[in-house]
């Protein structure tokens, strides 16, 4: 599979697994918890690149001393974090998690618990799981791999991630350690520092108008005057994402390419 676009320029996947990286690019040392196959490689690319202090496992009980590709075994063991040991890191809050979002609304709550009613719901999902001590007490991103309508929606149906609004309403138990810091999508980068708390638009992908991320979201997005373009990963980053983390394109199964797309 080729690692260009049709266009010529980095693949969009590239771009963003770059800005994924970038949102782990100040932690210093800190648990990452990626869930995903694009989180992961973007928690691996900044731990090769901008923040060699990530702490990283194999998202199931070892620490890892290495970076290995993505779902590649044999890496050299760091440590041992079995499940029950996770929640103390939970609880503690050395810990950036990056996770999924079913719906995000403009304050920037997050759903994967059900999709309609809660107490009769139109689809069950996940559950909400680890997300409310997530959120209330880790640093949080989210990744959405297809940006629209659907996922951005004005009101979530129901809350299992605590955006900042909801955390400060709450009280200090909730907010004192909310932090929603990034919203990453196959279009945009995004935050929950606009106006009243609100998903805030940081940058466009290259290639993307901001007329096509406002269609895609179900609310009215908090957009500065002048908004730049996601950066694309420097020559060194593609190396590593194309010939050491993901070598059998694997990340082009989450964000395909426009041929992919087409078909």
């Amino acid at each position: 599979m080729s690692t260009e676009s049709t266009t010529g320029t980095v693949s969009r996947a590239d771009v963003c697994a770059a800005a994924i990286a970038d949102a782990f690019r100040d932690d210093g040392e800190i648990f990452a918890s990626p869930m995903g196959m694009l989180p992961m490689l973007g928690v691996r690319l900044a731990k090769l690149t901008s923040n060699p202090d990530l702490v990283i496992s194999d998202g199931e009980s070892l620490f890892l001393a290495g970076v290995p590709p993505l779902f590649a075994t044999g890496d050299v063991v760091e440590g041992w974090i079995p499940f029950r040991k996770v929640f103390d890191v939970v609880a503690y809050g050395k810990r950036h998690v990056m996770m999924g979002a079913t719906q995000v609304d403009r304050h920037g709550n997050q759903n994967i618990s059900a999709i309609g009613d809660w107490s009769r719901p139109k689809r069950q999902l996940l559950g909400s799981r680890g997300a409310p001590g997530n959120t209330v007490n880790n640093r949080t991103s989210y990744w959405v791999p297809k940006h629209s309508t659907r996922v951005f929606v004005e009101a979530v149906d129901i809350v299992s991630g605590v955006g900042p609004k909801r955390a400060k309403e709450a009280g200090p138990g909730a907010a004192t350690y909310n932090d929603i810091h990034r919203i990453v999508t196959n279009l945009a980068v995004l935050d929950v520092r606009g106006a009243d708390d609100t998903v805030r638009l940081l940058s466009v992908h290259p290639g993307v108008g901001l007329d096509e991320v406002r269609a895609a979201t179900g609310f009215e997005l908090d957009v500065p005057a002048d908004v730049p373009v996601t950066r694309e990963p420097t020559a060194e980053e593609q190396v590593i994402i194309r010939e050491v983390l993901d070598p059998k394109g694997l990340r082009f199964k989450e964000v395909p390419q426009p041929e992919e797309q087409a078909r």
